[in-house]
């Protein structure tokens, strides 16, 4: 039985609760992979294998799926189960897109129920057989999980359906979300009982599955996890609605490889992650990747496609050409039009059927001349919208053949209930015209398979007696709101929700030339045939691989709990700065350098009041009185503000506007960049940036002495980036003869004069101290934005080029744990107060610290 414990989701299970600070090695069967640090203060040994990867004699391939991709057969008398590994399914296809080498292993539910002292005999046999391992999920847990939170609220929500009325829908239950969680543990412990070694490639396939990425990274933060959404991806408008959003989307961007259908369904996604996380996502190389927390998570857009080989050697079968030959004979003279849709309220079959209902009734010559065969695969999943929609199909097909029909003609041929797949298959190759009417589909492949099976074969031309070199030909009516629309250019693409549009696609079907048709599936059979399920699965592997490809030059670690765990991963030389680690420095050196910067390094970004606190001011009254130190406060403000603000640190230094205004201490005049001009061009800038403050609601313009800012935080973001865009583009043109720079930062614009920067602040309080004999040997700079990066790569550079009489120490700091060019980070505001607080208590506090040695002990003893 399932825990109790599941139920909280921050204790999602007792061994996720294990110290971070201890290699994890207790799963057996798992080869952890070397060199992983979970805490940036923890130092490893040097064991053999930490310089590289584990090796492995086999690299495993794990598909994850709902279902495992098997058959099932019941012995009536003996209650035996035997099962059968099933070829149509997809898992099992696109094991052709592997290399010949990898073994390939699936972990998914079995569609039967096991008695629970049979399940290990089961899974020892499923494994030794088939390579499946399967997950027993009690009969309550499957039922809230798949049927409940799957069936009632997520996919309903990802094909645009909202509970806006409570007959319309389920309203968010947290209990089935719950079970979910407990659904998704399951998966992923028999996933960990699958890998061999770090270097094994976990694919997760579907919505059912969204949480295993988090589950799996929680024990093995190297580990390759690539997860494939088969179906839509709803816009954020709609995902927003969604109560666990967030905890969806974390789980998410802990995979290395997120795959969609269509770019429409990435572009949502990548869109929710920017409203709803803040993320920021860009394109290199033809590659969409979100930064996210040091880690890149790659994005994949390529639809899947089918088994070519399957279907032709299906419809070489004698029982395939003689159902064709049955089917051809019965509709001869007629023009065959197919339907092939799962019974679901989001199919459209009713629309499509409405469709032919105004086909008829406009065009009467038709009458007796098109027949719609419609085949209704069982519905996944029962519920009353699925019974209403099977009601309606019947009733409106009823009608048309009543209005219609004859005795020996009916317009609706609705085929509901199973058939044979090479059934199926002879439809297609006997089919004039395939119509998919879906109001919204992940993909749907039954235009792909129709395609493919009208070119049909040796046998089938032989049948109708054609010579094999005659052309095929195919029509398709496809909806715009299925994910392989895009790919068929040669369709016709239809508003599903207009019936005169469906009407119009169907006649335009009925009056193509045959030098048309040949045309039209000529190219599509051209694009299914190379875009095949195997060429998806080798361009999603090689993606997976590629987007892993820096695990293991990368230093990682662990934050976060429940569903908001995440991995940490930066350069190896990036660590955490602790007052014990320049304490002893800051001690011994005799001249000190310290430059900071101060929104969102000395005051949090997000604080209303933007005055610095009683505590910063005494902190720094009393770094500046250290004879010892020289301090600047580097920011982007105007000089008017901070000269108030510190107006009581007489010996602090201030660079304002980032560098265009310093002032050494309170006594000394400010000194301008020399860089300065003119403003003329304020009078060109400005004018410009008021049309876009006027229109994008929520931006406004922050003038400067130097330079002009235009802030878009409180607007929308997407649109607020587009304006910021096209206003870089804009400026950059217009002020192409002026002195200035425009520079897109977080959430800004800003046009300011050339070279004029925070690190030109550096390099000359650096040279200014050199040339007058007081070279720092102690360097200390924080801050926690783009403009702070220029002050850590003049440091770099300057320490780098020798230009210091003795090689200094350097604490280059930023604040918060991202990709930065400095060598050390800090978590917030408050944690470089505490530092800073740190220090001073080391400089008043003589007692207590030895002045030729600082211990550990004594370190403690000041902080606290």
């Amino acid at each position: 039985m399932v825990s109790k414990s599941y139920s909280n989701l921050l204790d999602m299970s007792s061994e996720d609760m294990f110290d971070f600070q201890q290699p994890f090695r207790s799963l057996p069967r798992i080869v952890t992979s070397p060199r992983i640090k979970s805490d940036p203060d923890w130092e490893t040994s040097n064991d053999d294998d930490s310089a590289g990867p584990a090796s492995s004699c086999c690299v495993r391939k794990i598909l994850v799926s709902n279902f495992l991709p098997l058959n099932y057969t019941k012995d009536e008398a003996t209650g035996r189960l035997s099962f059968s590994m099933d070829d149509t399914q997809l898992l099992v296809q696109l094991k052709d897109g592997f290399p010949i080498e990898s073994e390939v292993v699936y972990v998914g539910s079995l569609k039967v129920e096991v008695d629970p002292g049979e399940q290990d005999q089961v899974s020892q046999k499923l494994f030794r057989e088939f390579k499946c391992i399967p997950t027993f999920l009690p009969a309550d847990l499957q039922q809230q999980f798949y049927h409940g939170f799957c069936k009632q609220q997520l996919w309903p929500l990802f094909h645009y359906m909202l509970p806006i009325c409570l007959d319309k829908g389920e309203l968010f239950d947290r209990s089935l979300f719950q079970a979910y969680v407990r659904a998704n543990k399951i998966f992923a412990d028999k996933v960990m009982e699958a890998i061999n070694s770090d270097d094994d490639c976990v694919w997760v396939h579907d919505y059912h599955l969204m949480l295993i990425p988090t589950i799996l990274r929680k024990k093995l933060h190297r580990i390759k996890v690539g997860f494939f959404l088969h179906s839509p991806f709803p816009s954020s408008e709609i995902y927003r609605t969604l109560p666990v959003r967030d905890e969806i989307l974390k789980s998410l961007l802990n995979a290395d490889l997120i795959g969609f259908q269509t770019f429409d369904y990435a572009r949502h996604f990548l869109s929710c992650c920017s409203r709803l996380l803040g993320l920021n996502y860009e394109s290199k190389r033809g590659h969409i990747g979100i930064e996210y927390f040091g880690r890149t998570v790659s994005l994949k857009i390529l639809a899947v496609g089918v088994h070519v080989g399957r279907l032709e050697s299906v419809l070489r079968l004698p029982a395939t050409i003689s159902k064709v030959q049955e089917i051809e004979h019965k509709y001869k003279g007629k023009m065959v039009m197919l339907g092939v849709d799962d019974m679901d309220i989001f199919k459209g079959i009713s629309l499509k059927l409405l469709g032919l209902e105004l086909l008829l009734e406009r065009t009467p010559k038709l009458r007796g001349k098109v027949v719609l065969v419609q085949i209704v695969n069982p519905a996944r999943s029962p519920g009353k919208d699925v019974e209403e929609a099977i009601n309606e199909a019947v009733s409106v097909a009823e009608r048309i053949n009543n209005k219609y029909g004859s005795t020996d003609y009916k317009p609706v041929v609705l085929i509901n209930y199973p058939i044979p797949s090479y059934e199926k298959i002879a439809y297609y190759a006997a089919s004039d015209c395939c119509i998919v009417n879906a109001v919204r589909d992940g993909m749907n492949l039954i235009p792909y398979e129709y395609t493919v099976c009208r070119q049909g074969n040796e046998e089938i031309d032989n049948l109708r007696g054609v010579d094999k070199s005659s052309p095929h030909t195919s029509t398709l009516i496809v909806s715009e709101f299925v994910g392989c629309s895009p790919s068929l250019s040669g369709a016709f693409r239809v508003n599903p929700w207009s019936i005169e549009d469906v009407a119009d696609a169907l006649h335009k079907a009925t009056d193509l030339t045959q030098s048309e048709k040949k045309l039209r599936h000529d190219k599509h059979y051209r694009y299914v045939s190379t875009h095949d399920v195997a060429y998806w699965a080798r361009s999603f592997s090689q993606d997976l691989d590629r987007a892993c490809k820096d695990h293991y030059s990368r230093r990682c670690w662990t934050t976060g709990f429940g569903l908001n765990f995440r991995v940490i991963a930066l350069s190896p030389g990036f660590r955490r700065l602790s007052l014990e680690h320049f304490a002893p420095s800051y001690k011994k050196t005799k001249r000190r350098l310290i430059f900071t910067d101060y929104d969102g390094t000395l005051v949090p970004q997000s604080s209303v009041n933007k005055a610095p606190s009683v505590e910063l001011i005494s902190i720094l009254k009393i770094l500046c009185n250290d004879p010892k130190n020289s301090v600047f406060i580097v920011s982007g403000r105007d000089r008017t503000s901070l000269s108030e603000w510190f107006a009581s640190c007489e010996k602090l230094g201030i660079a304002a506007e980032h560098g265009y205004f310093i002032r050494w201490n309170e006594e000394a005049e400010w000194e301008t960049s020399s860089s300065a001009q003119d403003c003329e061009w304020k009078h060109i800038a400005e004018p410009i940036m008021e049309v876009y403050k006027e229109t994008t609601d929520g931006s406004f313009i922050e003038p400067k002495e130097s330079a002009l800012v235009w802030h878009y935080q409180d607007a929308d973001q997407d649109f607020g980036s587009c304006q910021a865009k096209e206003l870089v583009s804009h400026l950059e043109r217009v002020l192409a003869n002026e002195p200035v720079v425009v520079k897109r930062g977080h959430q800004i614009v800003e046009v300011k004069f050339q070279g004029v920067s925070k690190g030109t602040v550096v390099d000359t309080v650096i040279r200014t101290l050199i040339d007058n004999g007081k070279a720092p040997d102690f360097l200390m700079c924080i801050g926690n934005d783009r403009s702070d990066e220029d002050m850590f790569e003049s440091i770099n550079g300057a320490t780098s080029r020798s230009v210091f009489p003795d090689v200094p120490e350097v604490f280059a700091c930023s604040v918060g744990q991202k990709a930065s060019k400095a060598k050390y980070y800090v978590d917030g505001c408050s944690e470089v107060i505490r530092l800073l607080k740190g220090v001073t208590s080391i400089s008043s506090r003589r007692e207590v610290v030895s002045n030729s040695h600082v211990t550990f002990k004594d370190i403690l003893e000041v902080v606290s």
